[in-house]
């Protein structure tokens, strides 16, 4: 059984997961966007995002140790309740995610094997609920990814979406729904999620969204946290 399912922390509905990208912070410097980026996850912590990925590709491992750790020190006094904390989730970096104390670690769909990864993890911590998702771009993929053991998977890009736009053309909510109605963990929708079309994605089966700008753009995060709640009811 995946940590998923034993997991108070993600047994809710929906599950919100901010995926960051510090160059596109509109208000952040060249020299300053780490801290600013730090801010902006406690900042979505508060409003009540449910996961953040920390998806700094980029970043020198000794940079993106360090950003972790501001991330986890900056979290929000409400986060030491695992229940309703916000989970940190490594992008590909499972050695910082454990070293750290991360959630989980997000792979890509060319990472590591899920269940290799699953099994230095388990060798690793005893904690039951770490989590190992990973990004999926079809059927095949997340099927593999499910019988490896993950405990869920993003699938997209579902909408059009600058940052996914080396994937090729959105899939849209009919390979989505597909995709909720034959893998058996999580699948959360990623790619050009707004609003206006969130309510299609939950609709298809999807238990949450991920997003960049959806969540990092927003005027009041807090406002758009409580109305995708609302929209997946």
């Amino acid at each position: 059984m995946s940590a998923l399912s034993n997991s108070a922390a993600v047994r809710k509905f929906p599950i919100l997961c901010y995926v960051t990208d510090r160059r596109s912070l509109s208000l952040a410097t060249p020299s300053g966007n780490l801290s600013a980026l730090a801010e902006k996850i406690a900042e979505l912590a508060r409003a009540g995002v449910d996961w953040v990925q920390i998806r700094e590709k980029d970043l020198p491992a000794r940079q993106l140790t360090a950003l972790t750790q501001e991330v986890l020190r900056c979290m929000p006094d409400a986060a030491n309740d695992r229940a309703s904390a916000t989970r940190i989730l490594a992008n590909d970096r499972v050695d910082i995610a454990l070293t750290e104390g991360a959630a989980g670690v997000h792979l890509g769909e060319s990472s590591l094997p899920v269940d290799e990864v699953r099994r230095f993890v388990q060798a690793r911590v005893s904690v039951k609920d770490f989590l190992v998702g990973v990004s999926c771009h079809s059927l095949e993929s997340a099927n593999a990814a499910a019988a490896g053991g993950a405990d869920y998977v993003f699938f997209g890009p579902v909408f059009a979406t600058p940052s996914k736009a080396g994937f090729g053309a959105p899939h849209g909510v009919g390979r989505l729904t597909k995709i909720c109605r034959s893998v058996p963990i999580p699948v959360l929708a990623i790619g050009g999620i707004t609003l206006e079309n969130a309510a299609s994605c939950f609709m298809a089966g999807a238990a949450g969204i991920a997003a960049i700008r959806l969540f990092q753009d927003a005027p009041d995060p807090a406002e758009t946290v409580e109305a995708l709640q609302r929209i997946a009811q």
